[in-house]
């Protein structure tokens, strides 16, 4: 649909309820934060998903993401079917039986066979297969180094931040302030380990979403009418793994997840 002309638009769609789940002191203010670009209306809490996909509004960068992932996807399913999938676990850490290539993704299991079909103890969704077939491909098996970078400061990762701060941080940060205890758990459920003292944060946490590719999350919670805030960063040796387009679209793949799970397991 066009862009709303004013706030008032979106406000008429709004609940009207000043639940201020959303982290702001009314409706309205939700809806003014949203017209000026501030806030997504997907962070209203009480939208149906017809709603928020009419109001919604994706860039064009962004539907050409969506439309030619599952041709990418295909692409790289035929590329795996021509790969040594024995040296491929050599190189990366992973395991070679019975005809497949096993790696760690968050702590649980994750095969591909000789004819680029996957399988995992996890639900398998397109963002996290693309990456973790480029891995297998692509994947240089360069060993971590410790020093955390944010997804900016990564080789072309400047131009892509804007979408992924959306895709991913911000997703993120939804499910963390709705879910809290619920977000804690599952970031440690999933193979999670404490960071060191100086990124501490009231959840913080290292995740492997692939071997040697730490990926640390840091989420603070909203204190003294500052604003809750979260962010994620990478090793810098360890993105030398996955190329810029595969690491943005593991972060997207994470927080959709996140979502799911929270929608299933979380509350109303």
């Amino acid at each position: 649909m066009p862009k709303p002309k004013n706030a008032m638009e979106i406000f008429q769609v709004l609940d009207k309820s000043n639940c201020r789940e959303c982290m702001e002191k009314t409706c309205l203010a939700f809806a003014g934060a949203v017209y000026m670009g501030r806030r997504s209306i997907e962070e209203c809490p009480r939208l149906d998903r017809e709603t928020i996909e009419r109001f919604s509004e994706k860039s064009e960068h962004e539907n050409s993401i969506e439309q030619n992932r599952d041709a990418y996807l295909a692409d790289l399913k035929q590329q795996v079917a021509r790969t040594d999938l024995s040296a491929a676990a050599e190189r990366l850490g992973g395991r070679f039986s019975d005809g497949r290539l096993t790696l760690k993704v968050l702590g649980k299991d994750f095969s591909v066979d000789a004819a680029g079909n996957l399988s995992a103890d996890i639900h398998v969704n397109p963002w996290v297969a693309i990456p973790f077939l480029d891995y297998v491909l692509n994947g240089k098996g360069i060993t971590p180094s410790g020093r955390w970078v944010s997804f900016r400061e990564l080789k072309e990762g400047q131009e892509r931040y804007p979408l992924f701060q959306k895709r991913c941080e911000a997703a993120m940060k939804q499910v963390a302030d709705h879910y809290t205890d619920l977000f804690d758990d599952m970031v440690h459920i999933f193979g999670g380990r404490q960071v060191a003292e100086a990124f501490e944060s009231d959840i913080s946490v290292v995740l492997h979403p692939l071997p040697k590719f730490p990926m640390m999350i840091c989420y603070w919670k909203p204190e003294d009418g500052l604003a809750s805030s979260l962010n994620t960063f990478f090793d810098e040796k360890g993105a030398g793994n996955l190329e810029i387009g595969s690491i943005f679209s593991l972060g997207a793949g994470l927080a959709l997840m996140f979502e799911r799970l929270s929608q299933r397991h979380g509350f109303s």
